[in-house]
């Protein structure tokens, strides 16, 4: 290496990996599906800026602790998940909602829009799950930074939420 190709490399900001974490919720997760297809195309350049803390279709032992970025599919079904939600939002810098369920809370939460006869049916499950009475989308628990539209998501919209994350992050 060089002199002058040393100075450069040191003049060059070091940055420290993104932290990121993706979380399924109430969905088919077909989201997460997508993203690990977008992986594959990606991952040389991601293993480089990305430390995956918690994205269980990746690992099996998931870290929850300060997020640079967390992507969060699907809707809010239950207390539970409403709890996880929430301390995803604090330890997160940044939150994307993914998908149209976490979105606008559909199709998973099609049963919001039952009649009283429909909804009678499924009271038993609802409360035998400990189910929400409504099922909320993502902006209805937590503020929401940036969202990837889509059932499933869009690859180039998604790819583009990233890239803009990224550029926030490291200003």
């Amino acid at each position: 290496m060089s002199q002058d190709s040393l100075k450069i490399e040191n003049a060059l900001p070091a940055f420290a990996k993104i932290k990121i974490g993706w979380f399924s919720f109430s969905c088919c997760e077909d989201n997460t599906i997508v993203m690990t297809e977008i992986m594959n195309d990606h991952w040389e350049e991601w293993k480089k800026m990305f430390d995956f803390r918690h994205a269980r279709v990746l690992k099996s032992h998931n870290v929850l602790d300060e997020l640079d970025a967390a992507f969060i599919e699907g809707a809010i079904a239950s207390s539970e998940q409403e709890h996880m939600l929430k301390e995803v939002r604090e330890k997160s810098k940044k939150l994307v909602a993914v998908g149209s369920c976490a979105i606008v809370g559909m199709p998973a939460g099609q049963r919001n829009t039952f009649n009283e006869a429909q909804q009678a049916e499924i009271d038993f499950l609802v409360a035998r799950f400990g189910a929400l009475p409504k099922v909320l989308k993502v902006s209805d628990v937590v503020k929401v930074d940036a969202d990837v539209p889509g059932c499933p998501m869009e690859p180039a919209k998604f790819l583009e939420v990233v890239s803009t994350v990224v550029k926030e992050l490291r200003g």
